[in-house]
């Protein structure tokens, strides 16, 4: 399986503040092969793995990468960003949304958004831990934040000991500018 670069540097997050997730109730969005869930989870946090429910291929790779990591009590379920689903509504409180290059596309940014806004209004405390790649400098979530009445703080890799040139023990292949970004509700 392959792992994005931005799920590295959010698993090295997530282990760096392992302190902080232990006994939290975290979700991962988008999560794909889980990597930062897993690393959670691993860390004492109560995970829930979501990815798209039209998708089944990808709730198989959450099950899978829990089996290949011994995690039985994780959670996987399907959440569609942007919908108000009966899944998204029956979801359990939670501490940390966690999701790893989920603004890929620019038409999903919004439905990415509008979801984790939901999440917030549901857990007033909540915070979104995301990282993303730069891929063009004409992408922004800024406004999107402000009409969702959400705000960003930028976390400077170097503060998690995070190399850009070596992550996790390996290089990684070509040029990757990645953020991380902590978003929480200004209401």
């Amino acid at each position: 399986m392959y792992v994005w670069p931005c799920a590295v540097v959010l698993a090295q997050y997530v282990w760096f503040h392992r302190r902080l997730v232990h006994g939290k109730r975290i979700l991962e969005i988008g999560a794909g092969v889980s990597l930062p869930g897993i690393v959670a989870a691993k860390c004492g946090a109560e995970m829930i793995l979501s990815d798209n429910a039209e998708f089944p291929q990808c709730l198989d790779n959450c099950q899978r990468s829990c089996q290949m990591n011994n995690l039985s009590g994780v959670y996987v379920t399907g959440l569609t960003w942007g919908h108000v689903s009966p899944t998204l509504l029956a979801l359990p409180p939670v501490d940390i949304v966690l999701a790893s290059d989920v603004f890929f596309e620019p038409e999903d940014f919004e439905d990415v958004i509008s979801t984790v806004h939901y999440l917030m209004r549901k857990n007033p405390h909540a915070q979104f831990w995301t990282t993303y790649q730069v891929r063009s400098a004409d992408w922004s979530i800024e406004g999107l934040l402000c009409k969702w009445e959400m705000e960003s703080i930028c976390v400077p890799l170097q503060s998690f000991e995070a190399n850009k040139e070596q992550l996790a023990g390996s290089s990684l292949p070509g040029r990757h500018t990645i953020e991380m970004m902590i978003i929480s509700s200004n209401e």
